[in-house]
C-alpha cells in the first residue's frame, strides 16, 4: 500500500500527464462544425420538428422525412443541417422548391431560395434514408440496436447521446437550441409497436404497418429523441404528484410483464424522491414512461429506456460496494434522474456534460438519503470514490463536441456532497436544487449559470471550489500537524485561491476551519493527545505530518 506521501507524489505526477495528454488532442474542422455554434446555426431559432420515420427491420434500412419550423433571427441564406454518413439527404424542399446543399463531413449547407426576413417563421422539409450506423455497444457506442427477443421477434431502438442524434435523423445538431414541440411518427411492421417521446396521438392502420405518432409537447433535446420498437405489452399507473396525476406507462417486452409489475414499483419511490429534492417531474405534460430496451439504458426525456434486467444495482452489481447500491434498480433511478438534470435543464455544450451526469448521479445518493437516511446516502457517495480516476478535467473543451472526464459522474457527485456540507443546512440545500429546476425550468445552460446560481444561494463565491474540481485534476489535500496544543493546518495541492472551508472532529467534536494554500493556520488550545479526524463527507485528501 502506498504511503500519504507516496500517494501524493503519484497523484502529482500523474497530473501532468494527464494534463498533456489532454493538451495535446488535436480538433478538426469536423469537431468544430459538429460542436460549435456556426454562422448557419446562429441566425435561425428551432421551433418545431416533425420527424416521420419508416423501419424496414429485414434491411435494417430507414426512411422517411423531417419538417422543421423556425423562427428567423436575422437575416442569412445558408442553413447547416446534420446527417451522418451512411445516411444520406434525398433532397429538401421548401414551399415547394428544391433547394440545393453542399456538404463538409457531417454537415450539409442548404442554400435557400426565399429571402430569409427577421421575425419570420418558416419552415422546410429534409428527405432521408439509408442504413443507419450499428450501435456497437449502447448506449456507449451509439447508433441503431438490432436485435430480436427471445421469441424471434425484432427488438430495436435508439440511443446516441456521445455520438449525436444526427447518426440516424437530419436535425440542428447543437444542444443549445432544442425545438418547443415535437411530432414523432414511426412506421413500423405489422404486429410491432413502436414507442416513442411524449403521449400517443393516433396510430395510424395500413395493410402490412402501422404509423405511431407520438407527441412531444415540450422542448426536447435532439439526443432524448428515441424509437423502441418490439412485441411490447403496456400497463400504467396514476402518481399523485406536486403538480397533480401523473400518468406514468410502462411498455415491456410479453414475456417480461410479471417481471416488470414488481419491479417497476421502483418508479413511485423515484418520484416520491425526487420531486421532494428536485421539485416537480418536469414534463408531467408529456407523462412519464419506462420502456424496455435491448440495452442497459438511458435517458430519452419522457420514454426513459431500461435494459437493468428487473435487478436492484447495476445488474445486480453494487457500484458502491457499501450494500446500499442493492437497495434501488440503478436504472430505474439514475436514468428517470436525468428528468430533471439533462432534459429540464440541458448543457448548451457538451462541454459541461457534468451538468447531467454529477447531478444524476448525485441523486442516487439523494434518493437514498431520502427513504434511509444520511448515514446511507453518505456511504454510497463515499464509496464510489474508488472510481474517481482524475485523469482529466471534467469539463472538456468548448465548441468541438468534446466532453470532459468520465470522472463527471463520481467525482461530480462528491463535488456536490461536498458543497451541501459547506451549505451544513439541508433544507437550504434541498431549495437550492429545487430552485436550479426551477430558475431554468425548460431551458439549455451553461456551468457558469450553475455556479452563480448555487454561489448565490450559499452567500458567497465558491469559483474556488468549482475550479478545484471542475478544471483541475488535483485532489485537495488537508495538510496538518499536531504541535503540543496547536493544530497547524493549511490546504496543498489546489489551485490558485483555494480556501474551502472544512469540517473536522476534535476528539469527536465538530469544528470549522477555513485553511488558505500560502502558509499554515493555527488552532490553539488543543486538549491533550487530541485525535484529528477530517470529515469523511468531503471530498479532499489528508496528510497527517505528526505522523
Amino acid at each position: 500500500m502506498l504511503s500519504n506521501t507516496k500517494k501524493l507524489i503519484f497523484i502529482a505526477i500523474f497530473s501532468i500527464l494527464s494534463t498533456a495528454v489532454f493538451a495535446q488532442k488535436i480538433f478538426t474542422k469536423a469537431d468544430s462544425l459538429k460542436g460549435g455554434l456556426t454562422e448557419e446555426r446562429i441566425w435561425w431559432d428551432l421551433k418545431y420538428y416533425h420527424l416521420y420515420t419508416e423501419v424496414k427491420p429485414n434491411e435494417k434500412y430507414i426512411t422517411g422525412s423531417n419538417l422543421i419550423r423556425y423562427k428567423v433571427l436575422e437575416p442569412h441564406q445558408i442553413m447547416q443541417i446534420d446527417l451522418q454518413n451512411p445516411m444520406q439527404i434525398d433532397s429538401i424542399i421548401q414551399n415547394g422548391e428544391k433547394l440545393k446543399f453542399s456538404t463538409a463531413f457531417n454537415a450539409h449547407f442548404i442554400e435557400l431560395k426565399d429571402k430569409q426576413i427577421e421575425g419570420e417563421l418558416n419552415e422546410l422539409t429534409v428527405y432521408y434514408s439509408g442504413n443507419p450506423r450499428v450501435a456497437k455497444n449502447a448506449p456507449w457506442d451509439g447508433g441503431f440496436t438490432w436485435k430480436k427477443d427471445k421469441n424471434g421477434k425484432d427488438f430495436i431502438a435508439t440511443a446516441n447521446q456521445g455520438i449525436g442524434a444526427s447518426v440516424w435523423w437530419p436535425c440542428k445538431e447543437h444542444p443549445a437550441d432544442e425545438p418547443d414541440s415535437m411530432l414523432i411518427s414511426v412506421n413500423v411492421p405489422k404486429p410491432l409497436v413502436d414507442v416513442s417521446n411524449g403521449r400517443l396521438r393516433q396510430v395510424e392502420e395500413h395493410k402490412n404497418s402501422r404509423t405511431y405518432h407520438w407527441f412531444v409537447s415540450n422542448p426536447i433535446n435532439n439526443y432524448g429523441v428515441n424509437l423502441n420498437i418490439g412485441d411490447y405489452v403496456n400497463f400504467s399507473e396514476k402518481y399523485e404528484g406536486e403538480k397533480g396525476i401523473l400518468d406514468c406507462s410502462y411498455w415491456v417486452l410479453s414475456y417480461h410483464l410479471d417481471k416488470a409489475k414488481k419491479q417497476f414499483q421502483e418508479v413511485p419511490r423515484m418520484l416520491k424522491a425526487f420531486e421532494y429534492w428536485f421539485g416537480p417531474y418536469p414534463f408531467y405534460e408529456d407523462s412519464y414512461k419506462l420502456v424496455e430496451a435491448p440495452y442497459l439504458g438511458m435517458e430519452h426525456q419522457s420514454s426513459v429506456t431500461y435494459g437493468n434486467e428487473f435487478k436492484n444495482g447495476y445488474r445486480g452489481r453494487d457500484l458502491s460496494q457499501t450494500g446500499w447500491g442493492l437497495k434501488f434498480d440503478f436504472i430505474i433511478i439514475h436514468e428517470s434522474g436525468h428528468e430533471w438534470f439533462a432534459n429540464n435543464i440541458t448543457y448548451k455544450d457538451v462541454a459541461d456534460m457534468w451538468i447531467h451526469e454529477g447531478f444524476t448521479h448525485y441523486s442516487e445518493n439523494l434518493f437514498l438519503d431520502y427513504h434511509y437516511d444520511s448515514l446511507a446516502a453518505n456511504a454510497y457517495v463515499q464509496g464510489v470514490r474508488s472510481s474517481i480516476q482524475n485523469d482529466r478535467p471534467i469539463i472538456g473543451k468548448y465548441g468541438v463536441s468534446y466532453e470532459g472526464s468520465g470522472d463527471m459522474y463520481y467525482k461530480g457527485g462528491n463535488m456536490l456532497h461536498t458543497i451541501r456540507q459547506l451549505f451544513d443546512d439541508d433544507e437550504k440545500w434541498r431549495q437550492t436544487l429545487r430552485g436550479l429546476n426551477k430558475e431554468f425550468y425548460h431551458q439549455t445552460v451553461t456551468t457558469e449559470q450553475i455556479e452563480i446560481f448555487i454561489s448565490q444561494s450559499y452567500g458567497e463565491s465558491l469559483d474556488k471550489v468549482f475550479d478545484q474540481y471542475l478544471r483541475s485534476i488535483q485532489v485537495p489535500t488537508f495538510t496538518y500537524r499536531v504541535l503540543e496544543n496547536q493544530l497547524l493546518y493549511k490546504w496543498e495541492n489546489t489551485v490558485d485561491g483555494f480556501d474551502m472551508p472544512i469540517r473536522i472532529f476534535i476528539n469527536g467534536e465538530a469544528e470549522w476551519l477555513k485553511p488558505n494554500s500560502t502558509g499554515f493556520k493555527a488552532l490553539e488550545n488543543l486538549p491533550e493527545n487530541a485525535e484529528v479526524l477530517v470529515d469523511p463527507n468531503f471530498y479532499v485528501a489528508d496528510f497527517n505530518l505528526t505522523e
